[in-house]
């Protein structure tokens, strides 16, 4: 009993640095994590403090379901770049959007707007949760 007791947070712990892991090898880093609520709705990602040197972006469904309307970007050099998603732009837990290669080749992400809703019935799902993925120059 006192055995299983102690194996399972070593387990959990594991599996967590895994993951973890598993995201770092390939060069993706997690930006932020956001709640996306019933309605259409623009979430602005604060970008102080985070690494900005990023190439690429994507974004993936950890709950529930996320319809992705559109994400725009603003760079330091003042470029702006808006991104419409491949295919419906509806993806599930676990799924994630294709990548979007942001502009400029030494310029760094100032900000970053991402329009979207949560698809579902607000009494029988739960909010989606969706967190930002990037990769950074090379």
């Amino acid at each position: 009993m006192k055995k299983s007791i102690l194996l399972a947070p070593v387990l959990i712990v594991a599996f967590g640095l895994r993951s973890f892991a598993q995201s770092e090898e390939k060069g993706w880093i997690k930006l932020s994590e956001k709640t996306v609520s019933y309605m259409a709705e623009t979430d602005k990602v604060n970008m102080l403090g985070k690494k900005q040197n990023i190439s690429t972006i994507k974004l993936k469904c950890i709950r529930g379901t996320v319809k992705l309307k559109k994400l725009r970007v603003k760079m330091s050099d003042g470029t702006e770049k808006e991104f419409s998603p491949k295919g419906t732009g509806v993806f599930t837990n676990g799924m994630s959007s294709f990548a979007f290669k942001l502009p400029g080749n030494d310029t760094k992400l100032k900000e970053l707007e991402i329009d979207y809703d949560s698809a579902g019935n607000i009494i029988f799902t739960k909010r989606a949760k969706v967190e930002i993925w990037a990769k950074l120059r090379e």
